[in-house]
C-alpha cells in the first residue's frame, strides 16, 4: 500500500463533468489499495471572478479581506469533489487548509508555508477515507485565513507529500506532461519523459506554467518525486526528479514570460554604493529584481536597467522616483511591453555555442534583443512583447527542428 498525493488544477474541475472525471481518477487510485490525499484548486476562472468582484466593491480592499474572499474558491471545489466521490460510493472527507494543518506566515495573498501538521489528515486516512484538501490556503499565527499566491495549490500538494513522506505526488493538469515548449502554441513541441528538479525549477520560474516554481523548489528540498500528467487522458506523464537517466539534451525547453516589465534608471553618478542603495529600496518592499544591465560609465554617469514582475512595476517606479533626487539620477523610464524568452537545459554545461544558436534564431527572424541574462543552465533574453510567440517558435525550431 502506498500514500499518493494527487493535485488537480482549476481546469480539471471546471464543471460537473470534469469533477466526476476527477472523482473517477481518485477512486481508481484508491481501489488499488492506496491511501489517497487530493489537493484541489478553485474551479476554472473562479479566482479571477472573485478578484473582479472585489474590484467592484473596493479596489483598495485590505489583503486580509482579499484572502477571506479568495479562499472561498477552493472550499467550493473540495466540497463538490467530495460529493462526487460520495456518489461513486467511497468514504471521503474534505478539509480546508487550516483543518489540514497548514500553518503559514501572515503575509496575506502571498503567504509562505511554515509547517504542515497533518494530524487530521492521518486520522481520516486511518478511517480509510479519501481526504480532499483545499489547496492555496492556510492559517497564520493570528488565526487569520491566508492564501499562498498564484500556483499555491501545487505547493500545498508537495508540502503534504513532504510532511507525510508520500510515495508519489501527482500533479494533474490540462496537458500530458512537461513539453519542450507550450504545446498549445508550438506545433512540434515534444513531451519529456523526465526532467531534473533544477531544469524544471528554471522553466517554472521563467514562465512555463505547468508547475509552480515554489512547489518544485520544495520537491527538490525534500526529494519528492513528482509526476506531471493530464486529467483528461490516461497517457503517461513527465517525471520530475533529482537525476535523470536520459542522455542530456542540449536544451530541455523554451519558456516565455510576459509578466515582466523593464525599468531603466538613467544618468546615475558613476560612483560606488549607488546601485546598492537603489536596489535595497526595492528589496525592502519585497520587489524581486531579475535581469540587470549596467552600462559602462561615461562622463561620470551610468545607466542601470533591470526587470521586475509587471504587477510590481508601478510600485517600483514610484519608489525610485521618490529616491531619484537623492540618487542623483536624471530619469526613471518604464516599459511593460516586453517579454522574457528563455532556454533551459543542463546540457548547456558541456556544449559550447548554445547561446549563439539562440541568438541566430532571433537574428534570422529580425527580432531585436534588449537585455541578456545567463547561468549554467539557462539563457534569457528580453524582447518586444509582440515578437514573443514568434521568438519561441523560431528558437524551438532551431534546437528541435521544424
Amino acid at each position: 500500500m502506498s500514500l499518493i498525493v494527487q493535485k488537480f488544477g482549476g481546469s480539471s474541475v471546471a464543471n460537473a463533468e470534469r469533477v466526476m472525471n476527477v472523482a473517477q481518477i481518485v477512486t481508481d487510485t484508491y481501489k488499488k489499495g492506496n491511501d489517497v490525499v487530493v489537493v484541489v484548486s478553485a474551479q476554472g476562472d473562479t479566482t479571477d471572478d472573485l478578484i473582479e468582484k472585489a474590484q467592484e466593491i473596493n479596489p483598495n480592499a485590505s489583503r486580509r479581506e482579499k484572502d477571506m474572499l479568495l479562499a472561498a474558491g477552493e472550499q467550493i471545489s473540495i466540497s463538490l469533489l467530495a460529493m462526487a466521490i460520495e456518489k461513486l460510493g467511497y468514504p471521503v472527507t474534505s478539509l480546508l487548509g487550516w483543518q489540514a494543518g497548514f500553518q503559514t506566515s501572515s503575509a496575506h495573498t502571498m503567504a509562505r508555508i511554515k509547517t504542515v501538521v497533518p494530524d487530521r489528515i492521518k486520522k481520516e486516512l486511518d478511517k480509510k477515507s479519501i481526504v480532499v484538501v483545499a489547496g492555496f490556503q492556510g492559517i497564520s499565527k493570528y488565526g487569520d485565513i491566508t492564501t499562498l499566491g498564484r500556483g499555491g495549490s501545487d505547493t500545498s500538494a508537495v508540502a503534504i507529500a513532504a510532511a507525510m513522506h508520500a510515495d508519489l505526488c501527482q500533479i494533474f493538469t490540462d496537458v500530458e506532461g512537461v513539453y519542450t515548449a507550450d504545446p498549445r502554441k508550438v506545433k512540434n513541441a515534444q513531451k519529456l519523459e523526465e526532467i531534473s528538479y533544477d531544469e524544471m525549477l528554471e522553466l517554472a520560474t521563467l514562465g512555463a506554467q505547468v508547475l509552480n516554481n515554489r512547489s518544485v523548489e520544495m520537491a527538490k528540498k525534500y526529494n519528492i518525486e513528482l509526476e506531471v500528467l493530464s486529467s483528461m487522458t490516461k497517457a503517461p506523464g513527465t517525471i520530475v526528479k533529482e537525476k535523470t537517466k536520459m542522455e542530456k539534451m542540449l536544451i530541455s525547453g523554451v519558456a516565455k514570460d510576459t509578466d515582466v516589465a523593464r525599468i531603466s534608471v538613467t544618468g546615475i553618478p558613476d560612483r560606488p554604493g549607488l546601485a546598492f542603495k537603489m536596489f535595497s529600496k526595492l528589496s525592502a518592499k519585497n520587489i524581486n529584481v531579475d535581469i540587470i544591465l549596467q552600462s559602462i560609465g561615461r562622463d561620470g554617469l551610468k545607466d542601470i536597467s533591470f526587470t521586475v514582475a509587471k504587477d510590481r512595476g508601478a510600485e517600483a517606479v514610484e519608489i525610485l522616483k521618490d529616491f531619484q533626487t537623492t540618487l542623483g539620477a536624471q530619469n526613471v523610464l518604464y516599459d511593460d511591453k516586453v517579454a522574457k524568452i528563455s532556454i533551459v537545459g543542463s546540457g548547456m554545461e558541456s556544449h559550447a555555442g548554445v547561446a549563439t544558436k539562440m541568438f541566430e534564431a532571433l537574428y534570422d527572424n529580425q527580432i531585436n534583443i534588449q537585455m541578456i541574462s545567463t547561468s549554467e543552465i539557462k539563457v534569457s533574453v528580453l524582447i518586444a512583447i509582440e515578437d514573443a510567440d514568434k521568438a519561441v517558435s523560431a528558437i524551438h525550431a532551431k534546437f528541435f527542428g521544424e
